[in-house]
């Protein structure tokens, strides 16, 4: 019993003379570190601008000091970040990858008439689906999961938004940027449709932001409770979503800023269903996924939101 006390008093002691010598060396610390930096895992890591600091934050691309990604991601996310979980950063847009379900939590770009621009060099037919092996192998999606499953692989970041040099749209073929959809009447129709409004909006819009993602919504059931049911594929379980979010944000020449906020269900849709059918209040969409969208932006500094004068 003694000794076990005399282990306790050793051990506090310890703690209140380390806490001791860190006051007394906070200066040299922080002069060393700097004020921005932080300790992830006992380790001491400068926060590096554009990027947030966290400890799932990785990069499909290489940090570079100046310009070039660092630039490129301050730019796509330069009103905020939704969330901060395994975020991948590519040359031209960024994703948050949801780990259990294998598709991203939300996939963020940036958009000018020139990224959407017809460009003889790009061909998408030289673009092949591929694993992001930069994803632990226990969390990866893989093509043969979605072999013969019945549903396409949609993309998140539009491969019709990246259109400045073949690299960018080869990027939109990882699997991180995909999401089971339903192919005949939504993917290839209602979904489509949707992605070519927002390449639309560049022809307004000097900048146009836009940020994607699955949604699982509850439904009622015979029993009259709510259930969030959702199908999984292939040997990697991977999520098929129940909807599917858009929200985006125009900022105009005068420096303006509108939004838009687009729910659809992942299922057939008839051709003749407008996409404006399918706008939501953008709060409507925060609260079902669980995110902030444009946290930097306060709502009553918006001109518009789905058309709608603030």
């Amino acid at each position: 019993m003694f000794r076990k006390r005399l282990f306790h008093l050793a051990q506090l002691s310890a703690v209140g003379l380390g806490g001791y010598y860190a006051g007394q060396n906070k200066e040299k610390i922080s002069n060393l570190f700097g004020e921005d930096s932080i300790t992830i895992d006992g380790k001491r890591i400068k926060n590096m601008p554009g990027l947030p600091v966290f400890g799932t934050v990785s990069a499909a691309t290489p940090y570079m000091e100046s310009g070039g990604a660092k630039d490129r991601i301050s730019q796509i996310m330069k009103y905020g970040f939704p969330g901060l979980d395994n975020v991948r950063s590519y040359d031209d847009f960024v994703l948050s990858y949801d780990r259990r379900n294998r598709v991203p939590h939300w996939v963020f770009e940036h958009l000018t008439k020139e990224h959407v621009a017809k460009n003889d060099a790009v061909d998408r037919s030289k673009c092949d689906f591929q694993p992001d092996e930069s994803i632990h192998p226990f969390f990866r999606s893989l093509n043969s999961d979605y072999k013969k499953s019945g549903f396409d692989r949609g993309h998140m970041a539009a491969a019709g938004n990246h259109r400045l040099c073949q690299k960018h749209v080869d990027q939109t073929f990882f699997l991180t940027n995909m999401a089971p959809q339903v192919g005949e009447g939504f993917n290839r129709s209602a979904w489509n449709n949707l992605e070519k409004h927002v390449r639309k909006l560049t022809k307004v819009y000097n900048n146009v932001y836009c940020c994607t993602g699955p949604l699982y919504l509850p439904r009622r059931e015979a029993d009259g409770k709510s259930y969030v049911r959702y199908q999984v594929i292939g040997a990697n379980t991977v999520a098929v979503p129940t909807h599917f979010y858009k929200v985006v944000v125009g900022e105009a020449p005068d420096g303006t800023l509108d939004m838009e906020a687009y729910v659809m269900p992942n299922q057939r849709i008839p051709d003749e269903t407008p996409v404006s059918s399918f706008m939501v209040p953008p709060e409507t969409v925060e609260r079902a996924a669980g995110l902030l969208f444009f946290d930097k932006i306060h709502r009553s500094k918006l001109n518009r939101i789905n058309g709608k004068k603030v």
